[in-house]
């Protein structure tokens, strides 16, 4: 397995760089994150992934370490697959990706182009434990406003009610006590519904 290249970087775009290394040249795809890392140097090195497929062998390139692994991660939960683990990649950077499955906030993770809510729930679900493991991290605490207010919004839509009227709701709920859990919100929203 190819783990990294060293060269001369003879083309750089958005999408792809061809670096040369002892006369050869690779084509590797990049995510925007590694585009923007990426300075107009000569020589250069990345970190790689070799995707081996019937029909196609797929050089990925990374700036970091961390970004390879959080692609690693990605492209091992079912209905992600490359290209959208580079799409990811290309819209948050790798540790907001990382913070984002490490929080549950499925409303970052859905936002990004290619990925719907049951997409972005199946990541948070099948990564959390590896990523919070890998990165060392403690629990995260998942409590934002902004994380509880959509959490709530979700779970009254799918009990029915229209999304407006809940969002009023829910927002007068969080005014009165910023601290309630989910659950709280929930309970007091459906009171005043």
């Amino acid at each position: 397995m190819i783990t990294h290249l060293k060269g001369k970087l003879v083309e750089k775009n958005p999408t792809y760089v061809i670096v040369e290394c002892a006369g050869v040249g690779y084509f590797l795809n990049i995510s925007l994150h590694t585009f923007s890392l990426l300075q107009d140097e000569e020589n250069i090195q990345l970190y790689t992934h070799l995707q081996v497929r019937e029909d196609s062998h797929t050089l990925f390139g990374f700036a970091e370490r961390t970004e390879r692994e959080i692609f690693r991660l990605l492209i091992s939960v079912s209905g992600i697959g490359s290209s959208t683990a580079r799409t990811m990649l290309s819209s948050m950077t790798p540790d907001q990706v990382r913070d984002a499955i490490a929080g549950a906030d499925v409303v970052s993770i859905q936002a990004i182009k290619g990925i719907g809510a049951k997409t972005a729930q199946r990541v948070i679900l099948d990564l959390k434990d590896k990523v919070l493991k890998v990165y060392d991290m403690g629990e995260v605490s998942t409590q934002s406003n902004n994380t509880t207010k959509e959490e709530a919004l979700s779970a009254l839509e799918v009990l029915g009610f229209n999304r407006r009227q809940s969002e009023r709701v829910v927002e007068k709920v969080i005014n009165q006590d910023p601290s309630l859990s989910v659950e709280d919100i929930i309970k007091k929203a459906l009171n005043n519904l």
